[in-house]
């Protein structure tokens, strides 16, 4: 069970990495410029950012192993369809699909870990399974670095499904099925359908803004972006059974924090975009060492997410929330001087470990925080809202971060690459600078959270509330226990699977394994 969870989500991860490593050689080969990248990224963004949470309700219903081994299923064939597409429209639309296998698969993964595993033994299932994951996002710069330079970047797709195969086995044979007996049969698929039509919208206006300027198209796209995202909002508010129910936002601190999520992924994403393509395009890098470039970011938060959490609960996540994303704009800040001959060591690494520390910093409290600012009831939702917002920032910060600092244009920027190498080394300071003020924006955030006194006090409130509902509520099962380790730097650690409830005793096809 462990081992098809594993390899089914660190497929989706390693995916993640290895794909920005090889953006400067899908450019050369299918000739497009830097729309067509954003394009190639973002274009698995739209549908795993929009299709997350309802596949937590899907799986809880139809049961997880069951959507778990289609979403595999979905995944392998995309990356057949990107590994063999002749064009960059064929390409961008394998990722689409793709996005829609990772949306089935990845928040699946956890639940089957909760719902198949003794109480005692899940935590030390859910801390092997975000380690083993975490080293698959590590190691993806270098295996797609390696596969770009002894092949062709087409090879990077084509790992997939030989992974896949084994998942499917190992979940066919040898893993139970369970699902959740009293899940909600109302399922929101109007939501999701407007969730996508709204990212899609948006992500497409402001990409081909920038290659060509304000034509029809784009117009037309932004504003049924917009009128999507509102109609959205209006479905959920007035929606029986709503993905993302409104109310959960009464919480400030639950507002907050989700604010200050969009802002530091809203910039990460667009950070590790850019980095790999000007080191490659303008430094001179090669593949492995521009994917690389970026190691110290996944192992100092599989080194310190532990020990951030912790001290996070002894002081409260306040603190935290204030330092971790100075520290991230003060490595935006010194990235932002990098020029075409820095040295790595003297000048990549140091903002690069600013950046890490940043994020070490910020990411345990910010989901703590989350999950502990929503009903207990609610634990799986607030989780599962946190990662939409938190890749839905990814995608957005990809496709406007670019326009904003003049880094744009679609495939006419030259053979050679010259015209968009150009506009890299120009666009590039600009950019991090844009990504150091959202920084900034997010340590503000941190100001409107409650100081330790009213925290204490609000605890106390709860528990007095707690104990006045009778013993039957009394003993309801707790959360599941948090990770030990997470890199949480392509997202925020799931807690639980979205919507779900997964991990007690009624909710397990045939008992407890």
């Amino acid at each position: 069970m462990l081992t098809a969870t594993v390899l089914g989500s660190g497929m989706a991860f390693l995916d993640s990495t290895v794909v920005t490593v090889a953006l400067p050689a899908i450019g050369d080969d299918l000739r497009t410029g830097m729309s067509g990248l954003q394009w190639v990224v973002n274009g698995y963004m739209i549908t795993l950012s929009a299709l997350i949470l309802l596949s937590g309700s899907l799986s809880d219903r139809f049961g997880r192993v069951r959507l778990f081994m289609a979403g595999v299923v979905v995944f392998a064939l995309a990356s057949v369809l990107c590994t063999f597409a002749p064009t960059l429209e064929w390409l961008v639309a394998g990722r689409v699909v793709q996005g829609l296998g990772g949306a089935m698969l990845t928040p699946g993964s956890l639940a089957i870990l909760q719902a198949g595993f003794r109480e005692e033994d899940r935590a030390r299932a859910i801390g092997a399974w975000s380690g083993l994951t975490g080293v698959a996002g590590a190691v993806g710069p270098f295996v797609g670095g390696w596969l770009v330079e002894i092949g062709d970047w087409r090879l990077i797709f084509l790992i997939n499904v030989p992974m896949a195969a084994a998942v499917l086995l190992i979940s066919w044979f040898k893993v139970p099925e369970s699902s959740d007996t009293g899940a909600d049969h109302g399922l929101d698929y109007t939501g999701a359908l407007l969730g996508v039509l709204a990212l899609g919208g948006v992500t497409y206006a402001l990409i081909q803004w920038g290659a060509a300027g304000a034509t029809p198209a784009v117009v037309t796209a932004a504003v049924v972006g917009v009128l999507a995202l509102a109609a959205f909002v209006l479905a959920e508010a007035r929606g029986r059974h709503p993905m993302l129910p409104l109310g959960i936002f009464s919480s400030v601190p639950f507002s907050v924090t989700n604010a200050a999520t969009v802002l530091v992924y809203g910039a990460l994403g667009p950070m590790l975009f850019l980095l790999v393509i000007f080191l490659q395009e303008v430094g001179g890098y090669s593949p492995v060492a521009a994917g690389a470039a970026s190691l110290p970011i996944t192992v100092l938060m599989l080194l310190l997410s532990a020990r951030s959490g912790k001290l996070a609960a002894r002081i409260g996540p306040r603190p935290q929330l204030l330092v971790g994303p100075l520290l991230l704009a003060g490595g935006f800040l010194l990235l932002s001087r990098l020029g075409p001959d820095a040295p790595y060591l003297t000048g990549v690494l140091p903002g690069v470990l600013l950046v890490a520390l940043g994020l070490a910093s910020a990411v345990a409290p910010l989901t703590a925080t989350v999950l502990a600012s929503a009903p207990e009831r609610h634990a799986g939702l607030a989780s599962g809202v946190n990662n939409t917002f938190a890749r839905g920032a990814q995608l957005i910060g990809v496709a406007a971060v670019p326009v904003a600092a003049g880094i744009s244009g679609g495939a006419g920027e030259g053979a050679d690459g010259s015209a968009g190498a150009s506009a890299i080394a120009q666009g590039f300071g600009p950019a991090m600078l844009i990504l150091a003020g959202m920084c900034g924006l997010a340590a503000l955030c941190a100001l409107a959270l409650p100081r330790p006194s009213a925290r204490r006090a609000e605890r106390g409130m709860r528990r007095r509330e707690k104990a006045g509902r009778g013993t039957e509520e009394a003993v309801a099962p707790k959360p599941p226990t948090p990770p030990s380790r997470f890199c949480g730097a392509t997202e925020p650690p799931w807690q639980s699977c979205p919507g779900s409830s997964a991990g007690t005793d009624h909710h397990t096809s045939g008992g407890d394994r």
